[in-house]
């Protein structure tokens, strides 16, 4: 199974700081999972020109592919002027519409306070399920006051973490039987 860790955003760290704790539970939870962490504050991404996804080179077309490549995703998305940010979204501008099928993506969401929970349901949720991904729920919710010094401070957070990756790889294993389940019944 892989699973790609997304830090959608370039600037700031409480989201990759989120990120990575997410990677290591992945490797925790089970260490068969090859587990890529994906951070676009180290990415050189250009933006989408509706050429497929295949055509791009560079960072563009390295995380493209491992996207496409992925059997599940799990998104961290920081959360500014109550919307995801621009370098998330030409992430998904640059992969096709159905991208997403037969993926498993669970969300993560930062930002400074709680009166931006409602935008990973708002916002990233219709996105993910136009290109087709089975969404886990519920997202986890991260608070400015849940870090402190680039560590996760709190333990509902963590458990609220590990709870997200168990369910992304339960539902990710329960998917694939069920697709190779139904598969077979054609008998070719």
């Amino acid at each position: 199974m892989r699973i790609v860790v997304l830090s959608g955003s370039n600037v700031g760290t409480k989201t990759r700081t989120v990120m990575e704790y997410v990677a290591q539970a992945v490797m925790s939870f089970d260490p068969d999972v090859e587990v890529t962490l994906i951070d676009l504050a180290e990415a050189d991404m250009v933006f989408s020109d509706g050429r497929n996804f295949t055509e791009y080179s560079g960072d563009t077309g390295r995380i493209t592919r491992t996207l496409m490549d992925a059997d599940a995703i799990i998104i961290g998305t920081p959360i500014f002027q109550a919307s995801i940010p621009a370098t998330l979204k030409n992430v998904f501008d640059l992969l096709p519409t159905n991208a997403f099928r037969d993926k498993v993506v669970g969300m993560v969401a930062t930002a400074g306070s709680a009166k931006h929970f409602l935008i990973p349901a708002q916002q990233l949720t219709p996105i993910l399920t136009y290109m087709k991904a089975q969404v886990v729920q519920p997202y986890v919710f991260v608070e400015e006051k849940d870090l402190h010094r680039n560590q996760i401070v709190s333990s509902d957070i963590t458990q609220r973490l590990d709870r997200l990756v168990e369910d992304t790889i339960v539902l990710t294993r329960t998917y694939t039987a069920i697709r190779e389940e139904r598969e077979a019944a054609y008998g070719f």
